[in-house]
């Protein structure tokens, strides 16, 4: 253990003599598990030995053991945010965001941003008529069935004769009909997206007040992207339809947050003349004077420029941007897909490679927003874990979780204070709902991390033998490793108590023995695990052995822990995701908010 932290803590190379534990120790997927401190910086606690504790069998054993004095990063109470897309006008979707069940399944994510944004975004026009069949868009006058039509009328009607938080119960039939047509819908909507060309889509103020109907009730705060291609002459933003819907929504006292177009790098492609990083930095000035000029949004907050992934004209783009707007937004905003969802497959969901994709894109935006404006907060915004609307039985299953949870502690654990993830229920397969309203793997993993991570971050130290690789072989951990203060939120819990989570992507169990402040305290366990016979591409999952499931429209089920005995060793199956609560740690960082 000696030579180990000598070579560490001197940054010298490892020779050729290194044991296996080293190589362990300082290979590159190790130190993306997360934000890791020597043992040394661990406070007045000793170091941690590297020799097996006498009675645990196998070479596989890590030691564990959490920096408990103070938090590395503190990420927003918002972190695990949603989105929704413009798409759910077109497929109708929209007008079935009061359905009890989807405010019940948002409401349990909450607290989150909610934002409504993504490839249509720059095709949405504002139209303020209350009218909701007369101004519906179709393929054709036969398109909506009359008896449909009239029943999305009652319902608004009977949606308007509520105070407060509006409720709605959709008939079975009409839900089917609905399902009917978006699938016919889903067939546009692709078309659109593989040819990069979109055709305008109406927002009328009927439309808007159901978004944000489904906000309000579901306690999340709505971030509106407005249109940004529409341009004047002279390639300014023209403002005059955008000024329509701020009109409204404040005439409404709506509180709503901002942002101006998605992904304006490929402005070129869709409209054919790009929008330079300058020109959109004083389109964003514009629209925060618009902002100031009224009195309901004169504080709120703008957010963007909502970039792409950051290749070398998107970098440029941004740094243009943040010369002229930096000081304007309250957080910088990119998007990233990890995986082109027409050719996915389920091995690429478990590839340490893919996963380690994004640390390279954080540090690309922290560096060009540090430069310009040091300590303004990063939002990573529609991230997925595929392109093109996702692939069935891959990014609606178990097996996109991994990429997921670890999208979650990365980005936590390098300071990212939100993300934003698309989507909540759309016409793809990126969704956390399904359209039959029942919630997918990724939604469970959402609501496990929202009971039980808090946003205080905390820095882990691991050591461990591991068997000797193959020659020439780099060494990839697939054991990712995070730990936070547990959620102040989660009244089972007393604060100071910790909770880790952990993806075992290797395939056969791991070995975790927890030491330090952590050794011999009692444990909760919450194991998730695929549910059925379809393994990774099952779409529904099983906590500590039980499957989840609705109660009903309105109850979420219990997620009950499975407590183990103080100082028992936690045993990770293979291909898991699990959390587990040190209970009465009493951790200093913890103690207070």
């Amino acid at each position: 253990s000696e030579l180990i932290r000598g070579f560490l803590l001197s940054g010298m190379p490892c020779p050729s003599s290194c044991p296996p534990g080293l190589l362990a120790l300082m290979a590159p997927g190790l130190a993306l598990m997360a934000t890791f401190s020597l043992p040394s910086q661990a406070g007045d606690r000793r170091a941690l030995p590297v020799e097996k504790p006498p009675g645990v069998k196998g070479r596989t054993l890590i030691l564990l053991d959490v920096n408990t004095k103070s938090p590395v990063r503190i990420i927003s109470e918002n972190f695990l945010s949603l989105q929704l897309d413009p798409s759910i006008i077109h497929d109708g979707w929209l007008d079935f965001l009061s359905s009890r069940r989807l405010v019940t399944l948002a409401r349990g994510l909450a607290p989150a941003f909610l934002r409504f944004a993504g490839k249509r975004t720059d095709f949405l026009q504002f139209h303020n008529v209350k009218n909701p069949a007369k101004s519906r868009g179709g393929p054709g006058p036969d398109y909506y069935l009359k008896n449909y039509e009239d029943d999305i009328v009652r319902s608004d009607i009977a949606l308007d004769k509520q105070k407060g938080c509006k409720i709605a119960q959709h008939p079975d039939i009409m839900l089917e009909l609905q399902r009917e047509k978006a699938a016919q819908m889903h067939l546009v909507l692709l078309k659109e997206q593989f040819s990069n060309t979109y055709s305008n889509l109406t927002l009328t103020a009927r439309s808007l007040d159901k978004l944000y109907n489904f906000a309000d009730c579901s306690g999340l705060h709505l971030i509106f992207a407005l249109n940004a291609l529409r341009r004047n002459p002279n390639n300014s933003w023209n403002s005059s339809n955008a000024l329509s819907l701020l009109k409204y929504s404040a005439s409404k006292k709506y509180n709503i947050s901002w942002e101006l177009g998605n992904e304006p790098n490929n402005y070129r492609t869709l409209m054919g003349r790009s929008v330079n990083g300058s020109q959109l930095g004083k389109d964003y000035i514009q629209l925060r004077s618009l902002l100031q000029l009224i009195r309901t949004y004169s504080r709120a907050s703008l957010y963007g420029p909502s970039i792409g992934r950051p290749r070398k004209n998107v970098i440029a783009l941004l740094e243009g941007f943040m010369k002229v707007a930096g000081s304007t937004v309250d957080a910088v905003t990119w998007q990233h897909y990890y995986i082109d969802g027409r050719v996915a497959k389920v091995t690429d969901f478990l590839k340490t490679r893919l996963l380690d994709t994004l640390s390279d894109q954080i540090r690309k935006i922290q560096k060009v927003v540090n430069t310009y404006t040091p300590g303004k907060k990063i939002w990573l915004e529609g991230v997925g874990a595929t392109s093109a609307g996702g692939m069935n039985n891959l990014s609606d299953s178990y097996a996109a979780g991994f990429l997921w949870l670890n999208t979650l502690g990365l980005l936590a654990s390098q300071g990212i204070d939100v993300v934003v993830r698309h989507s909540f229920l759309d016409h793809g397969h990126n969704h956390l709902v399904d359209q039959n309203f029942n919630p997918l793997p990724d939604y469970w993993l959402s609501l496990l991390y929202k009971r039980l991570i808090g946003p205080k971050v905390l820095a882990i130290h691991v050591a461990g033998l591991q068997r000797k690789p193959r020659p020439g072989r780099v060494i990839r951990d697939k054991l990712r490793i995070y730990a936070h203060c547990t959620s102040s939120h989660n009244h089972n819990y007393v604060r100071g108590s910790i909770t880790l989570y952990i993806i075992n992507l290797h395939r056969s169990r791991k070995k975790i023995k927890l030491a330090g402040t952590l050794r011999d305290k009692i444990v909760h366990q919450y194991l998730l695990q695929p549910y059925g016979k379809d393994g990774l591409h099952s779409k529904s999952v099983q906590l500590n052995g039980q499957p989840l499931a609705m109660v009903d429209d309105g109850t979420l089920p219990e997620l009950k822990p499975r407590p183990l005995r103080a100082g028992r060793t936690l045993v990770i199956p293979p291909l898991t995701m699990s959390f587990y609560v040190v209970k009465n740690v009493n951790a200093l960082a913890c103690r207070y908010r």
